[in-house]
């Protein structure tokens, strides 16, 4: 028996190739892939928001902008990322799993080495090594002109690290990992301010009409490289939002907008995004909403006067996401103003899920605006994560669903077939590379400068551009913090600790069913411990393969989740 279904196990993935590489065949006669028509690509990527607080997967947030382009492209419904800022990055610009690129923990802050453990541990240098080619560095030489407006957190203790230095034509943003909004060149940790070029910015300068705020200046500087491009080459603008990664900070006009609608506290909010998420088709009623966080108070346990923090706490993350949409409105009037919409291929995600660090409650200044944006780390706690995580449990960090899955959307009107359905295929981050260079006729070098390369690992995107399915051969693989996943169909191995520097702990690995328990609510490793014990194994072949391994050892600090 067991012969049979390795037999059928086979064939099934052979003819699956097949079907991968007749439809590659047709995808490619569709797109016009000459240097006049090749597509304008645009990545946007956000910091630390969770799956549920965008319109279009179920969020009360106000996001029209967003939510139009997955109503008009395609929707994911179980998509990943790599669960944490820097290695999603890593992964999102060179098609590899983190570890390969140097970057499988943490990367290293302009004015320190401490994520860099040396030679003996080449996954875990904390920036992105040579054997790895970003998007800028392959579409660069194929004709396409390069932007990146926003966050890099790829290397920032050598210059040779830098945008400019890694395939970038042009670059505003910081380097590190997250600033000030309103005053960067004042924030003076680990060399967080912004950077034009390869020039730090002595003073910041507004954008708009309002205070200078990061998420605007990033986006009209985004839309500047755009317009002062050469405009017989086509474009690859990377706009890597910090918002809304702490520190929360907002203009108080967005502020207002929400200042009381989250009185209602967590619990109800929980519930009613689960509902419209249900409403949206995004789940199954089977798909049962997880129970609040065991750390989270009940809200009417709160008395009235931390009601009204925590109320103002989420709306100052609620105001961040607004205005990020309403850059990405902007952004969208100013293709279309110069008749670039209809063949630009616009993708959107999250870096990880939503954001736990910190006390429960949220730390840092709220009530007084001049010290709130003065903050450095100032959040809103792992009870409002918890609602921006709906229906999962768990946060950032994490390989389960909260910490690892996002909402991700493709727009392109010239090559996307607008889809009134969820797409349900699972992919990863890893696979965007892989889909960007079919789409723009760009092929994959097996050497940059003199280094060789390692081969990309994921997968095309393109059959849903049709809502064909895809041909995925091989399962799907993650592991952050020693933290680790393993998909495969709809059986999901996870576990929390599981992947530690001594080898896998076999013992904390969790198994589940996706398609019954996309929640993860229902832990199947004993029942289906033969299933769960040859994942394990797989997962720790690909840990090899993938450079996991050797992983250095350290003491971690206890997390509160």
């Amino acid at each position: 028996m067991e012969v049979l279904d390795l037999k059928h196990t086979y064939m099934r993935r052979l003819y699956s190739v097949i079907a991968a590489l007749m439809l590659l065949a047709q995808v490619f006669a569709g797109f016009h892939l000459n240097a006049a028509e090749r597509p304008n690509v645009i990545i946007i990527l956000v910091d630390d928001m969770g799956f549920s607080d965008i319109g279009a997967y179920g969020g009360e947030i106000k996001t029209p902008h967003i939510d139009s382009l997955a109503q008009n492209g395609v929707r994911f419904s179980q998509f990943y990322n790599a669960s944490r800022c820097c290695p999603t990055r890593a992964t999102l610009m060179t098609g590899l799993h983190p570890h390969l690129t140097g970057i499988g923990h943490m990367t290293n802050s302009p004015n320190n080495k401490k994520h860099d453990k040396g030679k003996a541990f080449p996954s875990y240098r904390g920036f992105l090594n040579r054997q790895c080619a970003t998007l800028g560095e392959v579409l660069g030489p194929a004709g396409y002109s390069t932007y990146l407006a926003g966050k890099w957190h790829l290397g920032g203790n050598d210059q040779s690290r830098w945008p400019l230095q890694r395939g970038f034509d042009k670059f505003y943003g910081c380097i590190a990992g997250s600033t000030r909004f309103f005053s960067p060149d004042t924030d003076k940790r680990e060399g967080r301010g912004i950077t034009a070029g390869n020039e730090p910015v002595s003073r910041v300068k507004s954008t708009t009409d309002r205070p200078y705020y990061t998420t605007d200046a990033f986006t009209d500087y985004g839309i500047r490289f755009i317009e002062e491009g050469e405009k017989e080459k086509p474009f690859f603008l990377y706009l890597a939002y910090t918002a809304p990664h702490w520190p929360h900070q907002a203009h108080e006009e967005d502020i207002n907008k929400y200042r009381g609608k989250y009185r209602m506290g967590w619990d109800r909010l929980r519930q009613e995004r689960y509902q419209r998420q249900i409403e949206l088709g995004l789940f199954e009623a089977k798909h049962r909403l997880s129970p609040r966080d065991s750390t989270v108070p009940a809200w009417t346990s709160l008395k009235p006067e931390k009601q009204k923090e925590m109320d103002l706490r989420m709306a100052v993350y609620a105001a961040m996401i607004y205005r990020v949409d309403q850059n990405v409105g902007k952004l969208i009037n100013a293709l279309k103003k110069q008749g670039l919409f209809e063949n630009t291929l616009i993708l959107f995600m999250s870096d990880n899920g939503a954001c736990a660090e910190g006390p429960t409650l949220g730390r840092g200044n709220i009530f007084d605006v001049e010290k709130r944006n003065l903050e450095t780390n100032n959040n809103y706690g792992a009870a409002w994560a918890n609602v921006s995580s709906t229906p999962f449990r768990l946060y950032k960090h994490y390989t389960h669903e909260g910490g690892s899955a996002t909402p991700f959307i493709m727009h392109w009107p010239k090559g996307i077939k607008s889809q009134s359905n969820w797409y349900r295929d699972s992919a990863q981050v890893l696979d965007l590379v892989p889909t960007l260079l079919e789409v723009c006729g760009v092929k994959y070098p097996e050497t940059y400068q003199g280094h060789e390369l390692y081969p990309l690992r994921g997968i095309s995107l393109t059959p849903s551009f049709t809502a064909e399915p895809l041909m995925r051969t091989r399962p799907m693989f993650s592991e952050h913090e020693n933290n680790a996943f393993m998909i495969d169909g709809s059986w999901k191995l996870v576990g929390k600790g599981v992947a530690t520097p001594q080898g896998p702990d076999i013992g904390k690995w969790e198994l589940y069913n996706l398609k019954d328990d996309r929640t993860e609510l229902k832990n199947l490793a004993q029942k289906e411990n033969q299933r769960l014990k040859e994942m394990a194994d797989s997962w720790h072949v690909w840990s090899l393969e993938d450079k996991v391994y050797p992983k250095p050892s350290g003491k971690k600090k206890k997390r509160k989740n």
